[in-house]
């Protein structure tokens, strides 16, 4: 039996390792293109930015200000929607108004509830208002550069032989806190977590598929066109993933899903144990619903854990220990790639030390999704069933 589990977990972590090798390679075609987009000729097409509020969270007017803020050759308008005018965002779409003036901004109320996903209810409403064909959806804490929406756009600007484009999204990093001040540990695993764990996924699923057939909800650019062609907004108002959603019915429409080189920032809570475990696992069981064999492949990304299993399984052979010093640098050196060189996450560096912690978690996580079918958003409860979600209690958990 001891000799099974070590030839399982050393198999598992030289297919780890293998992983990490295919992620590396992923980052530098990325960064590839990349560059060499960033050559093309530009293109500025008006552009309508929809954005759906809820509350006022930590960061949002710095979020919501960074988008008025636009050196951008187009002309662009900013929707901004909300169930109800009572709501605390409000006053922050006022403020906006008096800060930037030359901004043209709208405020629409979607009164109407058209399903479980308040997001998702709110955009469809919300596009009534909006002038242009191509649309930029992102969420409320958001902070970009004043050049995001040049970078988004080029990508649109496709030769007229070319697959045209119906979706650009944008890679993203986890902010911990203000100005990326220290706060929770949990906040800082996530934070790690996405620079160099779900992002170099993005990647690798990149150059594996040659291309992308997803959003990320850090920028959904679409145009009004593909929007319509892949069913529109509607029918996803019963999707927890409404973003990966859109970009798979999108490319199921015949049109490309480009990830640009615009690195867009989101704000990360200052979770608690239970915060943190509750995300984590919205995330991991929405993943396992979107992409189900993929997702199951995912467990064997998790390197380092195998290794240190494989070392406890030999009885601290010699060869184990060179395993496991192996796994780390090159689990190490995709973390460094792509959180630093290619997201320029410098909490990374910060918080480097942390990633053996991050990885434990996520093998954790992993099994665990495979428990259950439920998931707590905004401290509700819905139970999640092909990508949809229903509600089976309402309150009964701290928002997360």
């Amino acid at each position: 039996m001891a000799s099974a589990i070590e030839l399982i977990t050393t198999l598992l972590a030289l297919a780890g390792l293998a992983y990490m090798l295919l992620a590396l390679w992923g980052a530098r075609d990325y960064t590839r293109t990349v560059r060499r987009r960033a050559s093309e000729r530009e293109y500025t097409p008006d552009v309508t930015l929809l954005k759906p509020l809820k509350g006022v969270d930590a960061r949002m007017y710095e979020g919501l200000a960074s988008h008025c803020r636009q050196q951008y050759a187009g002309r662009f308008e900013i929707v901004f929607g909300v169930h109800s005018l009572d709501d605390p965002a409000v006053a922050e779409v006022e403020r906006l108004r008096a800060e930037f003036p030359d901004v043209p901004i709208k405020l629409v109320e979607c009164s109407d509830r058209l399903g479980t996903s308040g997001k998702v209810s709110n955009l469809v409403q919300m596009l009534a208002a909006a002038e242009y064909e191509h649309l930029v959806i992102n969420d409320s804490d958001i902070y970009v550069t004043p050049h995001y929406l040049t970078g988004v756009m080029r990508y649109f600007g496709s030769t007229p032989d070319e697959v045209p484009v119906g979706m650009v999204t944008a890679p993203y990093l986890g902010r911990t806190g203000l100005g990326g001040r220290e706060v929770t540990i949990w906040a800082k695993l996530e934070a790690l977590g996405i620079s160099t764990d779900f992002m170099p996924g993005v990647l690798t699923a990149r150059k594996l598929e040659q291309g992308i057939r997803f959003g990320l909800g850090s920028t959904l650019a679409v145009t009004h066109t593909a929007m319509v062609a892949a069913g529109g907004l509607g029918p996803l108002v019963e999707f927890l993933a409404d973003d990966y959603e859109l970009g798979k019915r999108i490319a199921a429409a015949g049109y490309r899903v480009e990830l640009c080189g615009e690195i867009v920032e989101t704000t990360v809570p200052a979770y608690d144990l239970i915060g943190f475990w509750d995300h984590q696992m919205r995330w991991a069981r929405s993943t396992r619903d979107s992409r189900r064999m993929g997702y199951v492949g995912l467990g064997v990304t998790y390197c380092v854990p195998w290794a240190l299993m494989t070392v406890l399984a030999s009885g601290a052979a010699l060869w184990s220990f060179t395993l496991l010093a192996v796994v780390v640098l090159v689990r190490m050196t995709v973390a460094l790639v792509v959180g630093v060189g290619v997201l320029r996450d410098d909490q990374v560096l910060r918080d480097l030390w942390l990633l053996p912690v991050r990885d434990l978690f996520g093998l954790l996580f992993w099994i665990w999704s495979f428990a259950g079918d439920t998931v707590v958003w905004r401290g509700d409860r819905f139970r999640l069933h092909e990508g949809r979600i229903a509600l089976v209690n309402k309150g009964i958990a701290k928002a997360s």
